[in-house]
Order: structure tokens, then C-alpha cells, then sequence
């Protein structure tokens, strides 16, 4: 079984600090994406949980397009939340992003490192990549 990473060469964190993990791994037909936040070029973008949580949904969206992994292929996803009060709002905006084929998920509630309202991880497959 082989292993690729994708971004090894780091992203770009609050304060322009590099990031030393990639942004996703994929081995045996799994794509591991790191977890991703509301970020553009290393900054937080302002904004209610609405907009922080598509904007952190697409950089995952982004990262499973380059390694040839759709929507479709999440079966698990990792969300944290900051305030139990942003749920409904994030539950509004999955079903947006994964609509009538939701895959599982676990969120909780604590603080995060990022200055932020959410931050959320996939995990994919596709057996063809077995």
C-alpha cells in the first residue's frame, strides 16, 4: 500500500506561521484531510457560523478535489464547534454541503487554537483506490 501527501510543503497558519503537516494523506482508498477552518491566505475570515462554516466545508472540498476525491466519497466527518449555540446554523450548512447522502459525523463543543467558530476534518474512500 502507498502512501501520498498532499501540501507536505506546509499551508500558511494565522501570522503567516508555516504548518508542519500535510494537508491531507490518502492511503489503501482513504484521503485523511487535516482539519480545516475559515481561513484565506493564513487569515480568518469574519463572519457569522453560517459563512466561517462553508468557507471551512470548501477548503476540504478543495483539498479532496486535488486528490481526485468528490463529495460524494466523505464517510465521516469531524466537526468542532466553540458555542453549542452555532449547532442548528452548522447542521443547516452540512446538509447544504452533503444534502440527501450525509455521511457521520461527531461535533463537539470546545476551544480552538484558531481564532474562529468552527473547524471541521473529512475522512473519504473510494475503493477504486484500493
Amino acid at each position: 500500500m502507498s502512501i501520498t501527501r498532499y501540501g507536505t510543503e506546509g499551508g500558511v497558519g494565522t501570522g503567516g506561521q508555516k504548518l508542519p503537516f500535510a494537508r491531507a494523506v490518502e492511503a489503501g482508498g482513504w484521503l485523511y484531510v487535516s482539519g480545516q477552518t475559515p481561513m484565506t491566505n493564513g487569515e480568518v475570515v469574519e463572519g457569522g457560523i453560517v459563512e466561517q462554516t462553508r468557507l471551512a466545508f470548501d477548503n476540504c472540498l478543495a483539498i479532496m478535489q486535488e486528490a481526485g476525491f468528490g463529495v460524494e466519497d466523505v464517510v465521516h466527518v469531524t466537526t468542532v464547534l466553540t458555542d453549542a449555540r452555532y449547532f442548528t446554523s452548522f447542521n443547516k450548512v452540512f446538509k447544504e454541503v452533503f444534502g440527501e447522502n450525509p455521511p457521520a459525523r461527531i461535533c463537539s463543543v470546545q476551544d480552538l487554537v484558531v481564532d474562529c467558530k468552527v473547524e471541521v476534518d473529512v475522512k473519504c474512500f473510494r475503493a477504486d483506490r484500493v
